[in-house]
């Protein structure tokens, strides 16, 4: 029998630690779900694109998300392993290993060559992944801006629905927020939707999202809960001064160099929690570069009482 999906809220995309020769670091996981888990996160996603998923092997993924199913057996938060990017069958390898290690939810990019071309077809996609893990919740995650595909969501998730026997929903990383919008109305009250945008949080959150799966979540744990509660409160005033700081700040960091590069060693200047580099292509920043980050923006949130 299928698992319901009920988390909703704010999950982190953790990073993946590796060391100066790019291997993986897995003994940092259980201080970093402790971290987390003590920052108010409940739910965390392994393997996306903060985790670097697509450039490591099937058989890191596995030992990856293996370590943090073991660190969440302590923390009891929630487990989401993203398994898409690769051929068809080590995805469906990686659903399976999923649902071996009792993930909560499984979270999934189509092929990244071959694209589909039509919501049939990411839906055909859709069922092989879910024989593959047909206990397991099953979501796709939206992410044009890097794979190319920018089919119509609401669509998908109509379809999806009636036709994927696991599926629970997406991950809308677009900022496109009437497409958004649509997309939360299709999904209703059993299918979840989470934003992928942490910029654009307080305005979604006005449109109906409640919940997120953002990289700031890792360093700034409570900031996006705390826009969301003010969007509820309607103090949305309070709200957009927050989601301003937050927008700024992102700013200030993203423009030395790629996503990834420039939010890992941030993770370490705020949390002391060291992800290490970044891996090829991807380059790391330099001393001069983290200096300036650090000259020049302002680091620090202190979360709303």
């Amino acid at each position: 029998m299928v698992k319901k999906y009920n988390f909703r809220g704010m999950m982190a995309p953790v990073f993946t630690p590796f060391d100066d020769k790019f291997q993986l670091k897995l003994d940092l996981i259980p201080a970093y779900a402790d971290f987390l888990k003590k920052s108010g996160i409940e739910a965390v996603l392994v393997g996306g694109t903060t985790g670097e998923g697509v450039s490591m092997t099937t058989a890191e993924r596995k030992a990856s998300a293996e370590a943090w199913k073991n660190a969440v057996k302590t923390t009891k938060q929630s487990l989401m392993v993203m398994v898409g990017g690769a051929s068809l069958m080590d995805v469906m390898d990686m659903a399976a290993h999923a649902e071996k290690i009792q993930a909560d939810a499984i979270l999934c990019l189509s092929d990244l060559f071959f694209r589909p071309q039509t919501v049939g077809q990411l839906v055909d996609y859709f069922c092989h992944v879910s024989k593959a893990a047909p206990n397991t919740p099953l979501l796709y995650y939206h992410i044009p801006s890097f794979t190319g595909i920018n089919l119509d969501m609401e669509a998908f998730l109509i379809e999806g629905r009636k036709k994927v026997p696991t599926f629970a929903g997406i991950k809308f990383t677009h900022t496109d927020m009437e497409l958004g919008s649509r997309a939360v109305r299709a999904a209703g009250d059993d299918l979840a939707v989470f934003l992928g945008a942490d910029q654009i949080f307080s305005g979604a959150a006005v449109l109906g999202f409640d919940s997120s799966i953002a990289t700031t979540l890792n360093i700034w744990p409570q900031m996006l809960g705390d826009i969301h509660k003010l969007v509820l409160e309607n103090k949305l005033k309070e709200a957009k001064e927050i989601q301003d700081k937050l927008a700024l700040t992102v700013g200030n960091i993203s423009k030395h160099g790629s996503w990834v590069s420039t939010m890992k060693p941030v993770m370490k200047i705020v949390t002391g929690l060291d992800m290490g580099p970044p891996r090829p292509p991807l380059t790391p920043l330099t001393a001069q570069q983290i200096a300036q980050i650090k000259e020049e923006t302002d680091l620090t949130y202190q979360p709303r009482k």
